[in-house]
């Protein structure tokens, strides 16, 4: 289950990918939020949720790599 995510995951969009993190860290905040009411029913969310977030901070960070690579190559293929 948890690797068809992670290729689903691959497969987005660099927009998808942000507004799905945006999606997670509103949601994290609202369970940090019910953690400190004590209305918790899963206390483990929170690391699974943080862990979702830093992936998809990563996946994010590669294609951002992936454009800056590319448009290096572009200038530097344009100057010769």
């Amino acid at each position: 289950m948890a690797n068809s995510k992670k290729k689903n995951d691959k497969d987005l969009s660099y927009d998808e990918l942000v507004a799905k993190r945006n999606e997670l860290k509103k949601q994290y905040m609202d369970l940090r939020f019910q953690s400190v009411l004590g209305h918790v029913d899963n206390p483990m969310q929170k690391r699974i949720m943080r862990r979702e977030i830093a992936r998809l901070n990563t996946l994010i960070h590669q294609q951002d790599l992936a454009k800056f690579r590319a448009a290096a190559a572009e200038a530097i293929a344009a100057k010769n």
